[in-house]
């Protein structure tokens, strides 16, 4: 994968696939109330984890299965979760999600954002699996 090249990146830019910034949301949450191991739970079950730089009709490396960790304990559960679903079977295919540091993250242009409420039923890959 290649580094990202422009910062900071605009969506017109990011969907060419050749920035090598990736299409990602930010999770905020609090531990007390959900564990980050119960917020992965939920992760390999809303998106496609088996297929690599695709998420749905979506093609490109903008579009890969990544998790973006902010530390070593993190990465570790991040692992072990990942291990888990690829072992016991919930996907057909093996999980190909990569697992990397987190580095600067770049919301997109308001007209971005809330891409599923402004566009109902323009996105249908992403549904919660049993």
């Amino acid at each position: 994968m290649q580094e990202p090249t422009t910062n900071p990146p605009r969506y017109e830019d990011v969907k060419q696939g050749t920035t090598g910034h990736a299409e990602a949301v930010q999770v905020r949450f609090d531990p007390r109330r959900l564990s980050y191991e119960q917020l992965l739970a939920f992760v390999f079950r809303l998106h496609d984890p088996t297929t690599v730089d695709r998420q749905g009709n979506d093609r490109g490396t903008q579009y890969r299965s990544t998790i973006f960790f902010h530390s070593d304990d993190q990465r570790r559960t991040a692992e072990r979760v990942k291990q888990q679903v690829d072992q016991f079977k919930k996907w057909p295919r093996p999980v190909v999600t990569t697992i990397v540091a987190a580095s600067s993250f770049y919301p997109a242009e308001g007209y971005h954002q809330d891409y599923v409420e402004k566009n109902p039923g323009g996105y249908t890959c992403h549904f919660l699996r049993e």
